[in-house]
């Protein structure tokens, strides 16, 4: 059973929805829209704001890797960066596109692949992609890329997904233990039932390994309204395993003794100077 990302299903994936615009993209004007996408997307994952501080990079040169609808991206721009979005996908860049045209906001965007980034050495401030490089067959190929584009001193934050998470725990009881198949790793968990075919999840080392050209690498776990069931995110899943799950979750003891355990991996790593 091969586990490993394919492009062109992940390509497929995503360019059927573009991180969930049939969820988000409802209102009365686009404009609309794209506010309550945004509200949306802040409110269910609170950690971006809280983690990459947009406010703090005014101005700056700032690459995004997977733009998605553009909620971020519009974030970077309304920071008065010079401010450049790649993403696999036709489809996000086009959504992008649309969202600030209709903000009125400037970006240069481009559909493009990770593992061959189309700009030249030294070229951004800031590399920032929220769970999006994970997608790479080739992750060492994917951040050294992140590494040749960034500026001395400049920084990549990146968010990564995290093998030992309870959404894997989870994941892993349901469709292993309960379907007397507990021999299936975590890695193939989360290939085949998180998101896209080949979707992957890191341990700490191997990110340290992937980040080895980088001076300085700063990594931060948290649990995700996923880990807990906090939200309806898991529609995939729906039934009456999950709905069980949600309540009976012992989710105090979780945050006391397990905070460690959530999927998203937030990674700070500073190119040498």
């Amino acid at each position: 059973m091969s586990i490993a990302p394919n492009k062109s299903e992940v390509h497929k994936f995503w360019n059927d929805a573009s991180c969930g615009e049939n969820l988000y993209l409802r209102g009365e004007s686009l404009r609309d829209q794209f506010n309550e996408q945004r509200s949306q997307r802040y409110k269910l994952e609170p950690e971006i704001l809280e983690f990459t501080r947009f406010e703090n990079y005014k101005g700056k040169k700032v690459l995004e890797i997977g733009v998605g609808l553009g909620a971020d991206h519009q974030m970077w721009a309304e920071q008065g960066c010079d401010l450049h979005g790649i993403d696999l996908t036709e489809r996000a860049i086009n959504w992008t596109k649309r969202r600030f045209e209709t903000f009125g906001l400037t970006s240069n965007l481009q559909v493009g692949d990770a593992e061959n980034l189309p700009f030249p050495d030294s070229e951004f401030d800031v590399v920032y992609s929220w769970g999006v490089l994970l997608y790479c067959p080739d992750m060492y190929r994917a951040i050294s890329e992140v590494h040749r584009v960034l500026k001395p001193g400049g920084e990549a934050i990146v968010m990564l997904y995290h093998k030992w998470s309870f959404v894997g725990y989870m994941l892993w009881l349901r469709y292993a233990l309960l379907r007397l198949r507990p021999w299936l790793s975590l890695k193939y968990i989360y290939s085949e039932y998180l998101e896209s075919k080949g979707t992957q999840a890191f341990t700490v080392g191997e990110v340290r390994d992937f980040f080895k050209e980088f001076e300085s690498v700063d990594i931060d776990i948290n649990l995700t309204h996923g880990d807990l069931l906090t939200s309806q995110a898991g529609q995939r899943h729906e039934g009456g395993i999950l709905s069980i799950a949600r309540m009976i979750l012992p989710r105090s003891i979780i945050k006391r003794f397990f905070k460690n355990h959530g999927l998203f991996m937030k990674i700070r790593a500073m190119k040498k100077g």
